[in-house]
C-alpha cells in the first residue's frame, strides 16, 4: 500500500447543479492533506449544468493542477453508470487510485468524515466498503445501512406486525442506526469508500439498475469474495436526500424500481427465488392492507404497489428493463440520487 494513498472522489450531478458545487467544495475542504482529485460527473441533465459547474470549478481554481475535474457522461444510463464513468476516468495522472469515494450531489462531509473512512479502511485489509453515519439538515439520523433483502425480510418488511418482526429481526432489511463503528451488510450510496483493487475483483456498478438496488448488489458480490462493508460512525455527513430522484415527492413507486428489485432477486438468486420474494412481500402486505381495514386505519402503502409488483413479477411491467433510459415521467428526477 502506498504510504501516500491516492484518494478519486467522484461526485454524480443531475439537474442540481447549485447543489453539487456546494458537495464539490466540502469535499474539497475535507481532502485536505490528502492525495487526490475530484470527478463531478453531469449525468447528460440537459439542463446548462455542465458548463455551469465547469466554468465554476475554473473560476474558483479548482481546476488547478487537476484537483477538480468535471466531465459529462454523454448519456444518462442512470446512477451507477454515471459513476461509472467518473472512475473509469480515474487520476489525471493515469495513475490508479488506491480509493474511491462516491459522494452524493446533496451529500456534504463534516470535519474529518473523508479522512475517517480512509484511515478505517487503511485499518484492516479485509475492510473493502466504508460508508459514513448520514444524518439531515436538522440532525436526524438516516437509516444507511442494512440487511440483505430475502424471502424472509421481504415478509417482514411488508406485514410489519411486532410478533413476527421481533422473530424475524435478523432477516430484517433497514437496521437500526448503530451507534458505534460496525460490520453491515450493505449501506446506502450517498458516502461510501471503496478500495480500487476491490472493484477490480468484483467490477464496477452492474449498469442493468437504472437506478436503486445497485449498492446491494455491489456490497453483496463483495461480500460473496469475502470482503466486508463497514459503516463508520465517526465519519459524519449531512444528506438533504432524493433532490435528483424526487423520491420523497412520489406519489407512485415508478416501473424502474420495480425493474432493479426483480433485476436484483434474479441476478443474485435466480427466478425462483424471485417469485418467492415477490410472492412473500404481496402476502405480507395483503395482510398488513387486511389489518387495517380492521382496525379501521388508513394503510400507508404506495398506490397500486401490490399490483405493480405482481405485475412486474409475471412480465406485464409498464416499462421493460431493456426500456429504463426512456423512462421520462413526472415521477422520475433521473440518476443523482
Amino acid at each position: 500500500m502506498s504510504l501516500s494513498p491516492r484518494l478519486l472522489t467522484v461526485i454524480l450531478n443531475y439537474r442540481t447543479a447549485e447543489m453539487t458545487l456546494r458537495a464539490t467544495e466540502a469535499a474539497l475542504r475535507e481532502m485536505d492533506g490528502i492525495a487526490g482529485e475530484i470527478v463531478v460527473v453531469d449525468n447528460d441533465s440537459g439542463d446548462g449544468s455542465f458548463d455551469k459547474m465547469r466554468s465554476h470549478a475554473e473560476q474558483a481554481g479548482w481546476t488547478k493542477g487537476g484537483r477538480v475535474r468535471v466531465l459529462q457522461s454523454g448519456h444518462n444510463g442512470g446512477y451507477g453508470a454515471g459513476n461509472n464513468v467518473g472512475i473509469r476516468a480515474g487520476l489525471s495522472s493515469g495513475e490508479e487510485p488506491d480509493y474511491v469515494y462516491l459522494l452524493n450531489s446533496d451529500a456534504f462531509p463534516q470535519e474529518g468524515a473523508i479522512r475517517a473512512l480512509l484511515e478505517t479502511l487503511q485499518s484492516s485489509p479485509s475492510y473493502g466498503l466504508a460508508g459514513s453515519y448520514i444524518h439531515g439538515e436538522h440532525g436526524d439520523a438516516h437509516v444507511t445501512s442494512f440487511r440483505f433483502p430475502s424471502i424472509a425480510g421481504e415478509f417482514e418488511g411488508a406485514l410489519r406486525l411486532g410478533i413476527v418482526s421481533r422473530l424475524l429481526a435478523n432477516k430484517r432489511v433497514p437496521m437500526e442506526v448503530p451507534s458505534q463503528s460496525q460490520r453491515v451488510d450493505w449501506l446506502a450510496g450517498a458516502s461510501v469508500m471503496i478500495r480500487q483493487s476491490v472493484l477490480e475483483r468484483i467490477g464496477l456498478f452492474d449498469e442493468t439498475f437504472f437506478l436503486y438496488f445497485e449498492e446491494t448488489d455491489l456490497c453483496l458480490r463483495a461480500h460473496r469474495a469475502g470482503i466486508e462493508t463497514i459503516y463508520v460512525r465517526e465519519s459524519e455527513v449531512m444528506h438533504i436526500g432524493s433532490v435528483s430522484t424526487g423520491m420523497k415527492n412520489w406519489q407512485r413507486v415508478p416501473d424502474y424500481w420495480f425493474a432493479s428489485r426483480r433485476h436484483y432477486y434474479e441476478k443474485n438468486h435466480g427466478h425462483l427465488y424471485a417469485a418467492f420474494a415477490t410472492g412473500a412481500h404481496i402476502i405480507g402486505g395483503g395482510l398488513h392492507r387486511l389489518r387495517c381495514v380492521l382496525q379501521r386505519r388508513q394503510h400507508d402503502m404506495p398506490p397500486h404497489f401490490l399490483r405493480s409488483l405482481l405485475a412486474h413479477e409475471i412480465g406485464r411491467g409498464l416499462v421493460d428493463t431493456q426500456a429504463r433510459p426512456r423512462i421520462d415521467t413526472k415521477t422520475r428526477q433521473e440518476a443523482g440520487k
